[in-house]
């Protein structure tokens, strides 16, 4: 998926501030993992050093291709070393921007998870910021904007990335081989690509749909074993926190597409549903009830049988 298409608003202003040549010399991306924030300082520097000179970047010329390798000697990326960003390595950033740039004046910093620096790190970077010696565009890249220091960011001009749609997160998927169908639930559990990706990639992640979808079968045929099945099955695989939101998420799913099939007229071929529609808006309305109950930090399995209960009495 192009940029463009990713992130619109950001890419039309940064496009016309390049046209202009006026480019701010700092800019604080802010997004959550993977709506492209990486994506778009590599095309920012691309789009300010590339040979090609048609007000876009070719991708083709030596400076596009050595900037995607990572080789331009004037763009320089800085990562957290371990835990975090240190000051050392604000210091040995600057003294290399200091100097002329090795092909032109022009010079990109790229800083990934700009939120890691440490307080004496970004401190190092204050007067650079200020003053920047040359023509040094610096791009600060963080998920969690409020961790950086407030001097930092009213130094910067700071560009919201907005979450992908459902939409283009589900093509984006489909376009990196995962199928269809997976690629839909996928983009309705999170609308960042990169945990979408790494849910996919989570072999527990087969069980874990297999059995909320099972689990939710026997809730909607008014089958008793939906309360034993959270004690035998539910409680077991779904351990971790981030697992049991997981579960609330995929129950809403189902019943939500249980509830659409409903509304259209359409059967169901794998379930047989005993539930009117207006028991089908009670289920994902209970679900979102209890999803509340757990997060006030009732023990899961609890709201879970909890849950079944309600349902099966209702």
């Amino acid at each position: 998926m192009l940029i463009a298409e990713k992130q619109p608003i950001v890419f039309k202003q940064l496009a016309a501030s390049a046209d202009k040549q006026r480019l701010a010399h700092a800019y604080l991306f802010e997004g959550e993992a993977g709506t492209g924030k990486v994506a778009m300082s590599l095309w920012l520097s691309q789009r300010i050093f590339c040979l090609a000179a048609t007000g876009q970047p070719c991708g083709e010329c030596l400076n596009c291709q050595r900037i995607e390798k990572g080789e331009h000697p004037d763009v320089n990326t800085i990562a957290p070393d371990g835990q975090s960003i240190k000051v050392d390595q604000i210091r040995e950033i600057k003294e290399v921007f200091m100097k002329s740039g090795m092909e032109t004046q022009q010079k990109v910093l790229i800083i990934e998870d700009a939120e890691k620096m440490t307080t004496s790190a970004a401190n190092s970077l204050l007067k650079f910021i200020e003053e920047p010696d040359g023509q040094i565009v610096i791009l600060f890249l963080t998920t969690a904007r409020a961790r950086i220091l407030p001097t930092i960011q009213s130094r910067c001009q700071v560009l919201h990335f907005l979450p992908l749609s459902e939409e283009l997160l589900a093509a984006e998927l489909s376009a990196q081989g995962i199928p269809d169908n997976e690629a839909q639930l996928l983009s309705q559990l999170t609308n960042s690509l990169e945990k979408a990706i790494e849910i996919y990639q989570e072999e527990w992640f087969n069980e874990a749909k297999e059995t909320s979808i099972k689990w939710v079968n026997y809730l909607v045929e008014d089958n008793p074993f939906a309360f034993v099945f959270v004690q035998q099955q539910i409680a077991r695989l779904f351990k971790e926190k981030s697992q049991q939101a997981l579960l609330f998420d995929l129950v809403l799913i189902h019943l939500r597409q249980l509830l659409s099939q409903s509304i259209k007229g359409i059967k169901s071929q794998t379930v047989k549903s005993k539930w009117s529609r207006k028991k089908l808006l009670a289920g994902v309305e209970s679900t979102l009830a209890s999803r509340r109950k757990w997060e006030a930090n009732v023990s899961f399995q609890n709201v879970c049988e909890q849950l079944a209960l309600n349902l099966l009495d209702g």
